[in-house]
């Protein structure tokens, strides 16, 4: 038998050791266990949030239906797969900046953070997390909720991007930026310090991975941070659809209470509640079990 002597150039040597050192990242991994999460939930919870996007719009049109007959309607009107309008641009912003936000996360906790973080540290980590995400992807925020309100026709998610550019400027593309932060960072703040509180509580005594706490404690704390974050929620969906209408935070504010009352501020909210208890709850659990497999401190 003749043995091949294979010799690798130092140049290519020098980028294949610079590949292996960035794919073994714990940044990384974080990203692509995050990414991984988020494309399973958003697949299964899209109708979710389509259902609460066209309450909220038709709040705004004086109907006042429920949750079933908004499915019913979307059922009748755009057949079973209209639940799942808005699906591209959702996955467009959910893969990537979940990924990113669990990135962010395992950095400022391995860079910054404490071995059992105090509750305001939790606050603090999950609002900077979710800021640094929630900039980032904004303009496919701005599309999904387009998408899921039935009123603006794309025929694909660039003509989208060019459509909304043209006619209303790149400021369209960040429109409801603030009322967006206001209800993710909060959100994700509140999050983090009712999960980690109730990880390291139920952690105690146990010594295995227990998938169904996990998910648990992720359904208690996405019901939480939910409930307080719904408000911030209407008035983003309001003025992404409507930003001639609804052009500054403190207009909105007020046409919603004009309009329909303290009540109008939780329009929607059970689908949303569902939606992103469930979304978090799974994105969490995948990401923890990823990252466990990948011998990960999370």
């Amino acid at each position: 038998m003749i043995e091949k002597t294979v010799i690798i150039p130092p140049d290519q040597a020098q980028f294949t050791w610079k590949m292996d050192d960035f794919t073994s990242s714990p940044v990384v991994k974080s990203f692509m266990a995050g990414a991984i999460s988020g494309t399973c939930s958003t697949l299964l919870f899209q109708p979710l949030d389509l259902v609460k996007t066209r309450l909220q719009k038709s709040a705004n049109l004086g109907n006042k239906l429920g949750m079933f007959d908004e499915i019913a309607n979307v059922v009748r009107q755009e057949k079973v797969l209209g639940l799942w309008t808005g699906l591209v641009p959702s996955l467009l912003r959910c893969v990537p900046g979940i990924g990113l936000y669990f990135a962010s996360l395992h950095w400022l906790k391995s860079s910054f953070g404490t071995e059992a973080p105090h509750p305001v540290e939790s606050v603090a980590m999950g609002a900077s997390a979710r800021t640094i995400t929630g900039i980032t992807v904004l303009p496919f925020t701005v599309l999904k909720t387009r998408y899921e309100s039935g009123e603006f026709h794309y025929k694909s998610l660039m003509d989208g991007i060019r459509s909304t550019y043209a006619k209303e400027g790149f400021k369209a593309l960040y429109s409801g930026l603030a009322p967006t932060l206001l209800r993710d960072v909060p959100f994700s703040g509140i999050y983090l310090m009712f999960y980690t509180q109730m990880k390291s509580l139920t952690a105690e005594g146990r010594t295995h991975s227990a998938v169904h706490i996990s998910f648990v404690n992720g359904i208690v704390a996405g019901s939480l941070a939910s409930f307080v974050t719904q408000p911030a929620d209407v008035i983003k969906t309001n003025m992404q659809l409507y930003p001639t209408k609804y052009g500054r935070l403190k207009t909105v504010v007020m046409l919603v209470y004009t309009e329909r009352g303290f009540i109008g501020f939780w329009r929607g909210l059970v689908p949303r509640m569902l939606r992103r208890t469930l979304m978090s709850a799974m994105s969490w659990t995948v990401y923890e079990e990823i990252m466990r497999a990948c011998n990960i401190k999370t």
